[in-house]
């Protein structure tokens, strides 16, 4: 068996650090370099459910693309929800590692990942890293249909093949207007509307849009909008991830078990449609 050290090199060079952004906290959190590693679970959010299925499962190494602590704190209590986590995983020997935005912009990553699971066929990345000589790398990717669809068809294509949430998809634009090329975003994508007018595209599928800078987008142009759910367009990456340390371990021979969370850790639990008539305006 590989010791951790051996395994988060590797994952390293998938995701190196210094993708990341400055504002980011990626890497391992928690778990000794020498340990040895037989089993790994991936996952999007390292919250208190994915650490026990980890502990469950008998994992020696939990990876997961959102950050414990992304601002920083000055302890790990186990009177704290954080501090909880770290002190279950350090008490049954589990490793956690992170993988954020450097995971974003890697070549495949997430918007990578998403687009497969949308049958998207990936052009180019929205913003390219500069520092990509062959232009495959950035966040975000700008993608093409096999065929056309309506914004209709393409919302239900999304509603259907990305894991169910409450929240479902949120559309804005007709829904009879065609479309052929795609801007995807893991996970907040609102900040990207000006590259995603540059781009040209019919449409950008993203999550947690925000009332005014999608309202401006509207106004702007006919650009149609996909909101999903935040952990939804990130949970295809886990997959990936998944499928790329298995051919790693297979090429050392290390023998690795290597699992995907299927927890939904999306925060929000239900979802209760208005009633009122669109045509009927707002109450009095």
């Amino acid at each position: 068996m590989p010791r951790l050290s051996e395994v988060i090199a590797a994952l390293d060079a998938l995701w190196p650090a210094e993708l990341a952004e400055s504002w980011d906290a990626v890497g391992t959190v928690c778990g000794d370099p020498e340990a040895e590693v037989s089993r790994v679970l991936f996952a999007v959010d390292p919250v208190q459910e994915i650490a026990d299925e980890a502990v469950r499962l008998g994992a020696q190494l939990l990876v997961t693309h959102h950050p414990l602590y992304l601002r920083g704190t000055t302890t790990v209590a186990a009177s704290t929800f954080k501090g909880r986590v770290v002190h279950d995983l350090i008490k049954n020997d589990v490793a956690l590692h992170v993988a954020h935005t450097n995971a974003d912009r890697a070549d495949p990553g997430v918007s990578d990942a998403l687009a497969g699971a949308l049958d998207l066929r990936v052009v180019r990345p929205l913003v390219p890293d500069p520092a990509d000589g062959s232009g495959r790398r950035g966040l975000g990717r700008i993608c093409e249909l096999d065929h056309p669809l309506t914004l209709a068809e393409l919302a239900e294509r999304a509603a259907k093949r990305l894991p169910a949430t409450a929240q479902g998809i949120r559309v804005a634009g007709d829904p009879e207007q065609l479309i052929r090329t795609v801007a995807v975003s893991g996970g907040s994508g609102d900040s990207l509307f000006d590259d995603v007018r540059a781009a040209g595209v019919d449409a950008f599928l993203t999550a947690d849009l925000r009332h005014h800078p999608a309202s401006e987008a509207r106004e702007r142009t006919p650009l149609a909008l996909l909101d999903a759910a935040h952990w939804a367009t990130e949970w295809p990456w886990c997959e990936l991830a998944a499928a790329q340390l298995d051919e790693i371990s297979d090429r050392n021979g290390w023998g690795l078990r290597v699992h995907v969370s299927k927890t939904v850790t999306d925060p929000w639990t239900a979802h209760a449609a208005s009633t009122t008539s669109q045509s009927s305006g707002a109450p009095n």
